[in-house]
């Protein structure tokens, strides 16, 4: 063991506790067979295996290796892997809707009755089986509850259970083959292809905090029953009772309202992945739109939904179309709602930082920038003097310029240039003679050929850095320092 230096111990001075003593180990115990002793082997502790060793590198390729996939749609077997329940759904009742609507006068009253059950139902599902009981963004009351599981069931989408396995998956596998409704599909496939066919994959999602509401089991064994009264009776009593269009209710509020109410929501899964900009991520295809927010009653603000699930909000600007966060909002202010979760603004902001700094750095490189300092050669005073006998060089804060090509273009004059040729006319460019524009000093820094030695300060300060280069954007690698290359004697062409 090698020696530690006196003074290292000194610094240090003595331990302030006294060492650890190793634990015991314990007797192994005897056990007596007749004359026979034998002593037991210790068993050692059997350690389970760490869980990263367990997890696959890539859990998507993972599920994909070792899941087999129901075959592609064909002419040969679309009778038996098309799911022809849902294909009724999808394509008979709109046109029975729309064909009985040929039929049927629409009366005002109806209409508004319409209108208003479609935001009723519609609102189940956005407020009660997404964000409810799909993210988990509120706290709501049994009443509420209660109310958002029977209004969903009039849009006839499945119980909250088998919705919110399917929506956790798409969240969980996002434009993958795991997603149930993967947008890289089609716009067709994740709007209505993927409900028509039977699912390809059996993708896991865990609904066990699901399992345990009482409310989503009653919701999940009544369904059926639920979907009928709700989706079809109660239209159609309600305009019956109060003025007397039963039939007109049946038909508008009833099977038209259900149509709009399933493109509404489907919207989500297919036009919110197409239509729109991504201000907050560009890693998957969710897009914020207003034209979306309008048709799947707020739904629209996508790819802010899908960086902040967990938030009850869908748009967090006050002038955005998101009703369903307002409905939220009043049913917390009346005591039907709490625990509303809004994701930390710092945070927020910070996405889309991050999406406007990655906008800049792509117009950046469409920019051309003065060439870096480390790839200019290092001449000496009497090489830039001698060469500037042939060359119209100018020296500036260290650098060393070709103004050849600007001498006539110059707004005081090619003489103002030109009695600075082979000069330092450092002091005159920062304003001894004129105090140029930031346009100017951005031109002059792409006209650098080289680096006098020992001329350039050793720090970047205004005098070396060009005013469109003091805010560039940069990525984390390229903020080291690079050494400068070794000195030359030759300047290469100017740049212009």
């Amino acid at each position: 063991m090698s020696s530690i230096p006196t003074f290292l111990l000194d610094d240090c001075g003595p331990p302030q506790s006294p060492l650890l003593t190793p634990p015991i180990s314990p007797k192994v115990p005897h056990y007596t067979l007749g004359l026979s002793v034998k002593t037991a082997s210790p068993t050692l502790p059997r350690h389970p295996t760490p869980k990263h060793l367990l997890t696959p590198a890539n859990h998507v390729d993972n599920e994909i290796t070792n899941t087999k996939a129901l075959p592609p749609l064909s002419w040969n077997n679309f009778t038996t892997e098309l799911n022809w329940l849902n294909v009724f759904v999808i394509c008979g009742v709109p046109a029975i809707g729309f064909a009985l609507a040929c039929y049927t006068p629409l009366r005002r009253e109806t209409l508004l009755f319409s209108i208003f059950y479609y935001f009723v139902t519609g609102m189940g599902i956005t407020a009660g089986y997404h964000r409810l009981w799909a993210h988990r963004s509120y706290n709501a009351s049994l009443f509420l509850q209660y109310y958002l599981a029977i209004t969903a069931a009039g849009s006839v989408q499945g119980s909250i259970k088998w919705w919110c396995r399917g929506h956790r998956a798409h969240h969980r596998f996002t434009d993958t083959d795991l997603d149930p409704y993967d947008a890289h599909k089609g716009f067709f496939y994740s709007h209505v292809g993927w409900i028509m066919l039977k699912p390809r994959r059996r993708v896991a999602a865990d609904v066990s905090d699901l399992t345990k509401s009482a409310v989503v089991r009653w919701q999940h064994k009544y369904f059926v029953p639920l979907l009928l009264i709700v989706s079809f009776a109660v239209p159609t009593l309600i305009p019956w009772y109060f003025w007397n269009d039963g039939w007109g209710g049946y038909v508008y509020a009833g099977i038209v309202r259900l149509v709009f109410v399933h493109h509404s929501t489907f919207c989500v899964n297919s036009l919110a992945h197409w239509l729109g900009e991504t201000p907050f991520d560009d890693k998957n295809t969710p897009r914020d739109h207003f034209a979306t927010a309008l048709v799947t009653i707020g739904e629209g603000y996508h790819n802010f939904h899908h960086q902040f699930p967990m938030d009850y909000r869908n748009a967090i600007k006050w002038y955005q179309y998101d009703p369903t966060k307002w409905f939220i909002w009043s049913c917390q202010q009346v005591g039907l709602a709490s625990h509303l979760k809004v994701f930390p603004e710092n945070e927020v902001r910070k996405g889309q930082l991050t999406m406007e700094l990655k906008k800049l750095r792509e117009t950046q490189e469409r920019i051309a920038w003065p060439a870096p300092s480390h790839d200019l050669p290092v001449v000496t005073w009497e090489s830039f003097k001698k060469q500037s006998a042939t060359r119209s060089l100018i020296l500036v804060s260290g650098f060393i310029h070709d103004v050849s090509t600007f001498l006539d273009a110059h707004p005081g004059g090619a003489h103002l240039l030109t009695k600075y040729v082979g000069e330092d006319a450092t002091a005159a460019f920062f304003g001894g003679v004129y105090d140029h524009s930031n346009a100017a000093h951005n031109l002059l820094a792409m006209k650098r050929v080289g680096i006098l030695l020992g001329g350039m300060p050793m720090a970047l300060d205004e005098l070396t850095v060009p005013p469109s280069q003091r805010l560039k954007i940069a990525e984390y690698t390229e903020l080291f320092a690079y050494a400068p290359s070794s000195d030359g004697c030759a300047i290469p062409a100017s740049p212009s």
